[in-house]
């Protein structure tokens, strides 16, 4: 479980929010007032920000969601199995939830086996003695994640996702307290995200923009052999490659850098940022946003649990890898679990982070160049923090780029997330990156050096005598190891869900899935690794290993 700590409002911890609301906050609409300068020295005009959540996007009609829909009902509709096979998946996460939920649907048997008496992984939550949750991470649900939309359509679940305005909201550190916004209209893609560049005039020039658009040109006619050709570049060497302005870089791709991937883009691979540009230019709700009604162990995972459990799957807290003890041959024998029981199964899959499960994996096995190869793969680390004020704040219902160097994105969850609506008091939730300087600090140098932050680009907002909003409590949750790193050169070393281990599998966002690292990507690659099963297993009259014919071990 994550580091945490929380601290009352007494003494130094005192620290200052936002300026709290003069106007009322009853019912859903909640106004804000935005700069739309004409020009840097003008009268600052107003703009307003209007918060409510907004219908479900008709994604149904979009080639991505088809193609996804199609492979779940491919799944799905497999011949089969004459013998269903008992699969064990260590990891309850999104990629193992998501393996085991479409090995149902295949007529398997999945064991999922998770270390933690949580569900979630990389989406994990938990409450505190208050009975408040807190999260890993901000995660928001992106119109580009078919596989997500479809699994909610599947679950049944689609009105726990609060879609916001088609909108993305940056803050202006040299203009404090001001937004600027980029509104997509209601057109195809991609002129509505080509208007909504446009008519932003308060981030980037007009020859900004133009050079731009020429520098993305290449990226949008050439596809996806173009994106992932793009690997060995990094975001600041591919913009100056193409003459994109480097204010360009300042302006938004710092911001979308440390939003996709936690890292500045100087480090980060181009064709992580070219991937989700692809999508937002390409899908007409590809770069809409909706945040889940609730923490995702109980809104998004144990509807999951559920799903599996009602088809005979099965899945188990607190039961975690401990070692594989492997076949002659070199397959997988049974696992070793740390409660010092063994499970025996007939097929095996990891869904493991990938820094996890290099620690766990069989010396033998490193030994091929396919698992070698992960040692390229190495987690980012990541800090979510949760700050409770003692009243209502200033606000917009939807995310925020905060763009600056030490927060990447925020959102009071009191207004966005009907599990923590609160019309008094506000919640933000705040992502520190880049963290690695960071990960290893007492939770109190944090939180400071969040608040100064804040200080510097809300200065009219934020009072450091304690005159203003005071922090009731606050949590700091680290993860050392999150998303694999997407830096140059990764991709030829991400694994298929095949493995050259007859019996064993591998899911998780960091295998070869086009949506990288993600919640998407988790999906994706657990869909992926169960149709693998489907393919190689459901018709086939050899039984993958000898394990075949005997009992799982009940816990």
């Amino acid at each position: 479980m994550p580091q945490t700590a929380s601290a009352g409002a007494a003494g130094s911890q005192r620290l200052q929010g936002f300026r709290p609301f003069t106007s009322s906050l009853l019912g859903t609409r909640v106004l804000l007032r935005s700069s739309n300068l004409q020009q840097r020295g003008a009268h600052r005009q107003s703009l307003q920000v209007v918060a409510k959540d907004f219908p479900k996007p008709d994604f149904e009609s979009e080639r991505s969601f088809q193609e996804m829909a199609a492979i779940s009902a491919e799944v799905k509709s497999a011949p089969r199995p004459k013998h269903p096979l008992t699969v064990a998946i260590v990891g309850a996460g999104l990629a193992g939830l998501a393996t085991a939920k479409y090995l149902v649907d295949a007529g398997h048997k999945p064991i999922v086996l998770e270390s933690r008496d949580v569900l979630g992984g990389k989406v994990a939550a938990w409450k505190d003695e208050d009975g408040d949750w807190y999260e890993t991470g901000l995660h928001i649900f992106f119109g580009a994640y078919p596989n997500m939309m479809n699994l909610f359509k599947e679950l049944d679940i689609e009105d726990r996702l609060q879609w916001k305005c088609h909108s993305m909201i940056f803050a202006m550190p040299d203009l404090p307290g001001e937004f600027s916004r980029f509104d997509f209209p209601d057109l195809p893609a991609p002129i509505n995200g080509v208007l909504a560049i446009l008519k932003n005039n308060e981030m980037l020039s007009w020859p900004e923009k133009i050079k731009f658009a020429l520098g993305l040109l290449p990226a949008i006619v050439g596809g996806q052999p173009y994106v992932e050709a793009q690997d060995g570049l990094t975001v600041t060497e591919w913009m100056r490659k193409q003459g994109v302005p480097d204010r360009v870089n300042e302006e938004v791709f710092i911001a979308m850098a440390k939003a996709l991937n936690f890292i500045d883009p100087d480090e980060l691979s181009m064709i992580c940022v070219l991937i989700a540009l692809n999508r937002f230019l390409q899908e007409r709700h590809g770069s809409k946003m909706a945040f889940l009604d609730g923490a995702p162990p109980e809104r998004l995972c144990q509807p999951m649990v559920d799903y599996i459990t009602a088809r005979g799957g099965e899945v188990r807290l607190k039961q975690g890898l401990k070692d594989f003890e492997l076949n002659a041959d070199g397959s997988v024998k049974e696992l070793q679990l740390t409660t010092g029981e063994s499970i025996t199964a007939d097929l095996y899959v990891s869904a493991l982070p990938v820094d996890v499960f290099k620690l766990r994996m069989p010396e033998r096995w490193y030994k091929q160049d396919f698992f070698k190869r992960l040692d390229k793969l190495v987690g980012v680390p990541v800090i979510n923090i949760h700050i409770w004020f003692d009243r209502k704040l200033s606000t917009v219902d939807h995310l925020l780029f905060s763009r600056s160097p030490l927060l990447s994105v925020y959102a009071d969850m009191s207004t966005t997330c009907r599990e923590y609506y609160d019309t008094e008091r506000s919640m933000l939730e705040l992502v520190f990156a880049p963290a690695a300087d960071w990960i290893g600090r007492p939770d109190e140098e944090i939180i400071a050096a969040t608040m100064k932050e804040l200080e510097r680009l809300f200065p009219d907002e934020i009072a450091a005598d304690g005159s203003k909003a005071q922090i009731r409590k606050y949590k700091v949750v680290k993860t050392p190891l999150s998303v694999y790193k997407t830096v140059p050169d990764c991709e030829p070393c991400r694994p298929t869900q095949r493995t050259p281990i007859r019996n064993f599998y591998l899911a998780g966002d960091y295998t070869k899935q086009r949506y990288l690292a993600s919640m998407e990507g988790a999906v994706f690659s657990g869909k992926l690794c169960a149709k693998a099963i489907a393919e190689d297993w459901n018709t086939s009259d050899v039984l993958p290993s000898p394990a075949s014919a005997k009992e799982l071990a009940t816990a």
